[in-house]
């Protein structure tokens, strides 16, 4: 390594995060760690923000590495000592959500046979981490807003309220401001969140970075696996920088994996990557399954050694174009859809309401309609 990518690296907080961790550091993927422009302005931001115990939004595409991000901040930072809590809004249930968050006392509801803190008591001194914070249900969000403004929680159950010390980091990969212009989304909670706003730029904008990633997971799951080892072929490094990678650091460090587990067969795996149309895992949906109609069969239009053309540039338009056909294949299983498309089932339905409301929902098979009764 060169001297002056060493102290590079040394003057960056991430390698001061390292230290505090031992011998884990080496397990934490360094999706943020690079020498270009966009990630060293990133760290100096992380570096000033962590100085200040202030709300921070993090927002960037996913798979970027925004936890990475929160957890630079908590290390870098006075609450380093401290709990880190992540808690994904996407994944709460529904029901149980301002429990998980807030906490509840004993016999608040059916199955609450002891009390719980919640997450926020949880992180008391520390920071607490939002993922996915678009998907917070719209009936918690004032709840939250009410805790960011007086710094204290009412469990359920409880009318008492418990003071609390801690930062909240949010992050998303969601326009918010579009968010709260469909109702969506409360504005007052996005100022509250807001205070400092930090984006981690996409791996396609830097470029020059890929090289050190693929080394990094190619050692990381060398010692993982006990293999020797794998570096890549100029030409297919290559390939790596010029690919656009739309799951950013975690599809790339996802395709390592697949070339020590598929080991003899690099070129196949490669290939679903780079050449999706000739790869065979990533056939057209009418040859995968020919149950479906025929009419939906689409060939791709691109040649082989080139990525497959969209139809539109729009990401909006391609988003609604992904749902509408996602659910004419599964002729409007919303289920079957949400696996096509790998979101959650809650997502789907939000990515319906949005691009095709008109389309009836579909659970399954038709249930036959049950006997009169008789008078």
């Amino acid at each position: 390594m060169a001297a002056s990518e060493t102290s590079s690296q040394q003057a960056s907080p991430f390698a001061r995060a390292g230290s505090r961790f031992g011998g884990r550091a080496e397990k934490r993927w360094p999706r943020l760690e690079g020498s270009s422009a966009a990630v060293r302005r990133l760290e100096d931001n992380i570096a000033r923000v962590a100085t200040f115990d202030c709300s921070v939004l993090i927002t960037g595409e996913t798979g970027c590495g925004k936890e990475e991000v929160a957890r630079a901040i908590h290390a870098a930072g006075p609450r380093a000592d401290k709990p880190f809590v992540a808690i994904n809004c996407g994944g709460l249930v529904a029901d149980l959500a301002e429990s998980q968050l807030f906490g509840h006392e004993k016999g608040a509801f059916t199955g609450a046979f002891g009390a719980s803190r919640g997450a926020f008591r949880a992180a008391e001194g520390g920071i607490i981490f939002l993922d996915e914070i678009g998907e917070l249900p719209i009936d918690l969000q004032p709840k939250l807003l009410r805790v960011l403004q007086r710094w204290e929680v009412t469990p359920v159950g409880s009318t008492d309220t418990h003071p609390i010390d801690v930062q909240v980091i949010a992050a998303t990969n969601r326009d918010l401001e579009a968010e709260v212009a469909g109702g969506g989304f409360r504005e007052d909670l996005l100022f509250r969140l807001n205070t400092i706003h930090l984006t981690v730029p996409p791996l396609r904008s830097r470029q020059d970075d890929i090289p050190r990633f693929v080394e990094h997971f190619s050692a990381h799951f060398a010692r993982e696996y006990g293999r020797p080892q794998w570096k890549p072929e100029p030409t297919v490094l290559e390939r790596f920088m010029r690919h656009s990678w739309p799951g950013n650091v975690r599809q790339l460090a996802q395709t390592v994996q697949r070339v020590y587990v598929f080991e003899d067969r690099i070129d196949a795996v490669l290939a679903e990557v780079f050449d999706p149309a000739a790869a065979p895992a990533a056939r057209p949906l009418s040859q995968a399954q020919p149950q479906a109609s025929a009419d939906l069969a689409v060939e791709p239009e691109a040649s082989v050694g080139e990525e497959p053309r969209v139809p539109v540039f729009n990401l909006d338009e391609l988003r609604r174009l992904a749902v509408r056909q996602a659910l004419a294949f599964t002729s409007g299983h919303r289920g079957q859809a949400a696996s096509l498309l790998g979101v959650s089932l809650n997502t789907m339905t939000r990515l319906v309401a949005e691009s095709c409301p008109e389309m009836p929902a579909k659970s399954g098979r038709k249930r036959a309609a049950p006997p009169a009764r008789p008078k």
